[in-house]
């Protein structure tokens, strides 16, 4: 990619732009909650306890070792405090739940114009398989994994706690170790 430094800023050409979008990749908000719901005409479909509510959205360039990749980091991420109140636990290290809700929004694209393209979002009958390799993976190393329905209108409620919330890219497994 070829960009100018200009005065301590990044510059980026359409070019560049165009590069970036085509580089697609698993994404996630990771939330830590001391509990969630996910409801679908009032009617619970997924609950959790103390763990985490994971919103993913899959990209059309995704592959399973991204899949892999995004469970891992997820399972072992040091967000849940110790006694101490030093943020050095994982949801595996606490045993806590983890609540997996696909959201295909998370690929919204609003640089051009008031309503988001979604392009970039792995079309939905894929996109299916993917979610479920990845509630499949999840499982193989979290006791309680919890999904909403893909492609339902779900109404998620939780209760943050911290508040923790952080933000995941599959692209970001090229360039740190898990």
């Amino acid at each position: 990619m070829i960009s100018e430094l200009q005065d301590h800023q990044l510059t980026l050409t359409t070019d560049d732009w165009s590069l970036i979008t085509e580089v697609v990749a698993v994404r996630a908000v990771v939330q830590r909650v001391s509990k969630a719901d996910v409801r679908i005409q009032n009617e619970s479909v997924g609950s959790i306890g103390r763990g985490l509510l994971v919103f993913l959205g899959i990209g059309k360039q995704d592959t399973a070792r991204d899949i892999d990749w995004m469970v891992d980091k997820i399972v072992n991420l040091r967000i849940f405090e110790t006694q101490e109140g030093k943020m050095d636990e994982s949801l595996l290290d606490i045993g806590g739940d983890l609540l997996l809700v696909s959201q295909f929004t998370l690929y919204g694209d609003c640089r051009k114009g008031r309503r988001p393209s979604f392009s970039d979002a792995m079309d939905a009958n894929a996109a299916k398989s993917f979610f479920e390799l990845f509630v499949q993976r999840a499982k193989e190393k979290v006791a309680n994994v919890q999904t909403g329905v893909f492609q339902a209108m779900m109404y998620v409620a939780l209760t943050n706690d911290g508040p923790v919330t952080i933000l995941l890219d599959s692209n970001m497994s090229s360039s740190s170790s898990v």
